[in-house]
């Protein structure tokens, strides 16, 4: 009986799987041999697939929770902590720093570049913690080789003793001592044997070879009785039928690839255990030969197909390079144009990262090669923005001036004269475009301000409106208590319609005192916001509806076209800061990952965000233009 199988025997400490030899069959007995032990001669193994390398995108994937103090910590935590047990963790941990530390590097590499600097003079500043880090690292490293070479002694000690084993085994075979004294020690150098198991794996046929070859002449030369030999037997064979039991259930594992190693434990375990009776031993090692070739099969299937998947990906990301690669950059002029083109390069970054490994080989150059082209067109994008702001700038310069001569004319008590040359600087203010966000604020305050001033002065000396004002003042108390006093009966429509003529109403009438103005206001809308309750009117409407009514009010003042300019000014700007703030969300959002930790709910939390911002963009522009109505 010749047959064979494939199988593994236990990984080494290095990186890759050795391909190695094992038993495997055996032999044919003659009448002579029927107390022998099984032989299983070697067969060339089925070298184990290389694991998915942690390097490109994962290893930059990889902690992104930890910083690099937590990190540093972790690492001197495992350092001094079983070799093998930690190798995984310090490897992750080790992958995450550098992450993290070439995220800053092209951060602080990125800065210098927009600060007018040239690439060549770029220098990293030193990191005292990756200093530490490669401390770390290289103690690991010094206490892994001391492991490896305690192991190398090990297995050289093991072989010797093995060497001798099978000498003693050969004098057993040659002595007429007591039968009983003989089985006992050879039982115990059998024993010893299976104890002494790492050896040079060059050795590890010869030995085996020798090994049985003392076994088998030991059982032919002495007289075993049947009592101890079918005991054995019987034994041995319970052993092997419990291990072709378990190996059979290793069908179902959904997991071919523990279900592999999971085989080469139960071989090592088969070969050491001694033979069953000569008529079972053929349909035993069948039994457990043919299962143990399905399980391989299945191995060697799963990675087969992973390599094609490895491919296609590979083929994938190469087209989604060349999408990016081949951008015309001539025809990105406008905000809109980049816009567009930043939306198509987010969603292909996302796309990316849907993606899984390409093959080893490739797959941190197909990753270099992705990342070089995104950071062109987000260097070129940079470069575009960097030449708006330059324009921004010369508004703000514009706005400054016009700041000056509202400055020049906030003391005069020329009213008519001065109020048109203020509205004409309104107007120049306005048709001025938009300055750097730091600055925006404070020149438009520096600007209104002086307005204010003015109008304020020119207030003060028209003594005659107070009297008007108190007029209004008790005319729209009035007006409050008839909105309250709404009959509740009326039809919808009908009550929608009051409520919307006492609304008129309320603007038609004049400024009351200013002292009383923000309660009579505040009075007003509570009773407004009721009758809308009651009425259920939407809130999008009732804003609008409220908004118009303040802009009538403000446009009816001697200053309402200045403030209306103000007003339209301060949206402009909101609307601005909106849209900048909207931009980075959708850049932002290219950048995340479903499958990542806690990426679903990020994911969701930002697309509400950006529902937001476009509603509430969507508002201001509905109130931009109710302000032009006013204007016009």
């Amino acid at each position: 009986m010749k047959d064979t199988y494939e199988t593994n025997l236990p990984v080494e400490e290095s990186d890759k799987l050795e391909e190695t030899k094992v038993p495997a069959a055996e032999p044919e007995n003659t009448a002579e041999e029927i107390q022998a032990e099984e032989n299983i001669p070697a067969e060339d193994v089925i070298a184990e697939p290389e694991e998915e390398d942690a390097s490109g995108e994962a290893a930059l994937a990889a902690n992104g929770k930890l910083t690099k103090e937590e990190i540093l910590s972790k690492l001197s935590g495992l350092v001094n902590a079983s070799v093998e047990a930690v190798r995984n963790d310090i490897e992750s941990l080790r992958q995450a720093y550098y992450k993290i530390h070439r995220f800053e590097v092209d951060e602080l590499k990125k800065a210098f570049l927009e600060a007018g600097g040239e690439e060549k003079d770029f220098h990293a500043p030193e990191d005292e913690t990756e200093t530490r880090i490669k401390e770390l690292l290289n103690i690991y490293r010094e206490r892994r080789a001391t492991l490896h070479e305690e192991e190398e002694q090990k297995k050289a000690a093991n072989y010797a003793l093995k060497l001798q084993l099978i000498s003693r085994m050969k004098e057993l075979t040659e002595s007429q001592d007591d039968f009983n004294k003989l089985y006992n020690e050879f039982k115990e150098l059998q024993q010893r044997w299976k104890e002494a198991k790492p050896i040079p794996q060059e050795h590890a046929n010869e030995l085996w070879k020798n090994y049985q070859t003392y076994s088998e002449r030991f059982y032919d030369l002495i007289k075993i009785n049947n009592q101890f030999r079918d005991y054995d037997f019987k034994k041995n064979l319970e052993l092997k039928t419990a291990l072709c039991e378990a190996v059979e259930k290793l069908i179902n594992e959904p997991d071919v690839v523990s279900a592999f190693h999971q085989l080469q434990k139960l071989h090592q375990q088969w070969r050491e255990i001694g033979p069953v009776a000569k008529d079972l031993r053929e349909d035993l090692w069948g039994r457990f030969k043919a299962v143990s070739a399905i399980i391989n099969k299945k191995h060697q299937e799963h990675f087969e197909g992973q390599k094609v998947r490895e491919q296609e990906n590979l083929e994938a990301k190469t087209a989604i390079c060349e999408q990016i690669e081949k951008t015309d950059y001539s025809l990105l002029k406008t905000f809109k144009d980049w816009e567009d083109k930043n939306k198509e390069i987010i969603a292909l970054q996302k796309k990316w990262k849907q993606i899984g490994f390409a093959p080893k080989k490739y797959n941190v150059k197909i990753f270099e090669r992705f990342r070089a082209a995104c950071d062109i067109y987000f260097a070129r994008k940079g470069e575009f923005y960097k030449s708006i702001k330059e324009e921004m700038d010369r508004n703000l310069e514009m706005k400054k001036s016009l700041c000056e001569k509202a400055e020049a004319l906030k003391n005069s008590t020329e009213w008519k004269e001065t109020t048109d040359k203020l509205i004409n600087l309104q107007k120049e203010w306005k048709a001025v475009g938009s300055v750097p966000r730091k600055y925006s604020d404070n020149v438009w305050r520096r600007f209104i301000s002086s307005c204010d001033y003015f109008f304020e002065q020119k207030s003060k000396n028209v003594s005659s409106q107070k009297n008007v004002e108190y007029a209004n003042l008790a005319a729209k108390k009035e007006l409050i208590r008839k909105i309250n006093a709404i009959d509740e009966s009326l039809g919808h429509g009908e009550a929608l319609n009051l409520v919307k003529s006492y609304m008129s109403e309320w603007n038609a009438i004049g400024f009351v005192p200013f002292k009383e103005k923000d309660r009579l206001y505040k009075d007003f809308h509570e009773a407004i916001d009721k009758q809308f309750d009651r009425l259920k009117v939407d809130q999008n409407d009732r804003k609008m509806q409220t908004y118009r009514s303040n802009l009538n009010d403000i446009a009816s003042g001697e200053r309402g076209k200045g403030k209306l300019y103000g007003e339209r000014e301060k949206l402009m700007r909101a609307y601005e800061r909106m849209k900048n703030d909207l931009q980075t969300y959708e850049n932002n959002i290219g950048f995340l990952s479903i499958s990542s930790k806690g990426g679903g709910g990020l994911l969701k939390e930002m697309e509400r965000k950006i529902e937001k911002l476009k509603e509430e963009m969507a508002l201001i522009i509905k109130k931009i233009d109710a302000i032009d109505e006013n204007l016009e």
